[in-house]
């Protein structure tokens, strides 16, 4: 069944205990279902303790990451190479050991503006490491999802259709796509009909706004998305993703580009996109039924 989550960054950057305790505690009041976490280092944090609050709340949990420069499995070095299969291990790890079932986000190479176009062998490295990790992925209990972002975050994989031949030629079933309408609505030629294109393939979706302010505020067309979800039966997580230079990641924030405030009242903006995932949902159905139904005189 269909879970609706929300990023953690909207409440908190913060990794120190305490915070990230309130940031569990206010995705709960504010109604959702299941809380993704971004770069939670278990240096820093009590694993454990964290796991009980999630579970005590009857929270579902995802990790997302996107691999450093210094970590890209798609190098030809491989040195490089291995930090970033490293990375994808314990990023795994901290899953399981949080109870979730999905690491999502950039996986297949380094997260960040590149100025070189990728090169087959980039992509066959890529492809073949990924591989690898799934079946460590699978044993955990946790699945890959690679989440297609545009093309200046990542120079690999920028829409659906090449993400699904990516997956394929890992030849695995436990790579999924992690697909964010954000970035869809850049890359895509038409975002419904690509949802469509990838059945049975979406293991998670990022819902958020074209300027990633409050939903439905800006261009996005989420009646096609949630029509589009709805028809290739989509019953899976499905997280809110909004940035504001309110709460910065530095990591994060320099990467994607957060310049402008786009909210203050972190709750506010929750609650609103919670409501709007639910009614979208809700409205799809409900037309869906409505052009299926057969009423006879």
């Amino acid at each position: 069944m269909a879970r609706i989550g929300i990023h953690s960054f909207v409440w908190s950057a913060s990794s120190a205990q305490a915070d990230l305790e309130r940031t569990l505690a206010n995705t709960k009041e504010a109604g959702f279902e299941l809380i993704e976490f971004s770069y939670l280092d278990p240096a820093n944090v009590d694993i454990g303790r964290l796991a009980r609050r999630i579970a005590d709340l009857d929270l579902g949990v995802a990790i997302s990451i996107g691999l450093p420069a210094n970590g890209d499995i798609s190098s030809a070095d491989r040195a490089v190479a291995a930090r970033g299969v490293d990375i994808l291990n314990r990023t795994i790890a901290l899953t399981r050991d949080l109870g979730g079932r999905k690491v999502g986000g950039i996986l297949s190479t380094s997260h960040g503006l590149q100025t070189e176009a990728p090169t087959r062998d980039q992509w066959n490295r890529s492809a073949a490491t990924l591989a690898k990790v799934a079946e460590t992925a699978k044993a955990a209990g946790v699945t890959l999802n690679l989440e297609i972002v545009n093309r200046f975050e990542s120079n690999l994989l920028n829409t659906a259709a090449q993400g699904l031949a990516f997956i394929e030629d890992t030849g695995s079933d436990n790579i999924f796509l992690h697909l964010d309408t954000f970035h869809m609505n850049i890359e895509e030629a038409d975002a419904a009909l690509a949802i469509r294109n990838a059945v049975g393939k979406i293991g998670y979706v990022h819902i958020g706004e074209s300027h990633r302010g409050f939903l439905g505020t800006g261009s996005i067309d989420f009646a096609g998305i949630f029509d589009a979800l709805t028809a290739i039966g989509y019953d899976d997580d499905l997280s809110f993703e909004s940035f504001s230079s309110e709460i910065v990641d530095e990591n994060l924030s320099k990467k994607t580009a957060i310049w402008r405030n786009l909210w203050t009242d972190n709750m506010e903006l929750a609650r609103h996109a919670r409501r709007f995932i639910a009614v979208g949902l809700e409205t799809a159905r409900r037309k869906a039924e409505l052009v299926t139904a057969t009423q006879k005189p």
